[in-house]
């Protein structure tokens, strides 16, 4: 190799040395929301609690778009791709966890069928089989937040999620910060009421309520273990 090339091939070695010193022996998790602010806020307060590296733990907002469609092909894009910008290499992590809501999304059922269909065919970069995970809630993400509260049995619009989640946590807005701190000591409950709505329903069905919102936080919180 010539002198020309040496100093671009020492930095690399020393950029992978610093990857590799930062990365400890815990799942490397890609999650792309729908929502640009209160989805990965909150995603991202689990993230500083538990001191989980943003080298394993990438939260991000889909860049093609709020259809869960579009949400599920970013996060198959920045895997593939990586992302310059943000330091990412292609094929960087061992899990793939797309976020978004039923709400009147036209092609919710698509990209539910399509996280399936492509659950384990993609490889890392250490020749891993990656899964593909849809993280639905129905009708939308407030319905997690909700059940920390209350019992949801029956299907409801959005609109009276919010309405209703809003009668415990009054100052709750969408796009605001600090849900996870206000919540997180009734995430026993929540998750105990989530479990049994998984056992009625799933996410295909798309009208009752619905969310796998506890799986992916007790993946979180249970990362390091």
């Amino acid at each position: 190799m010539g002198k020309d090339n040496q100093p671009k091939h020492r930095q690399a070695a020393r950029d992978l040395r610093r990857r590799s010193a930062v990365r400890q022996p815990y799942e490397r998790l890609l999650i792309v929301c729908e929502g640009e602010k209160t989805e990965p806020q909150y995603l991202r307060e689990i993230q500083q609690t538990f001191r989980l590296a943003t080298a394993h733990v990438q939260v991000l907002h889909s860049q093609f778009g709020t259809e869960p469609q579009q949400v599920l092909d970013y996060a198959l894009t920045v895997f593939k791709q990586g992302d310059r910008e943000r330091g990412l290499h292609p094929r960087e992590f061992d899990r793939i966890i797309v976020v978004f809501d039923r709400d009147e999304h036209q092609t919710y059922h698509a990209a539910l069928a399509q996280a399936a269909a492509q659950n384990g065919k993609l490889r890392n970069d250490n020749g891993v089989a990656v899964p593909v995970e849809a993280v639905a809630s129905v009708p939308c993400f407030e319905l997690w937040l909700l059940m920390h509260f209350e019992d949801v049995l029956a299907p409801l619009h959005r609109h009276e999620t919010l309405d209703r989640l809003k009668a415990h946590l009054p100052g709750y807005e969408k796009g605001g910060g600090g849900h996870w701190q206000v919540t997180q000591a009734r995430l026993g409950d929540a998750t105990a009421r989530a479990q049994r709505l998984a056992a009625l329903t799933n996410a295909f069905d798309g009208t009752q309520p619905y969310t796998a919102m506890h799986e992916l936080v007790s993946r979180l919180v249970h990362l390091k273990d």
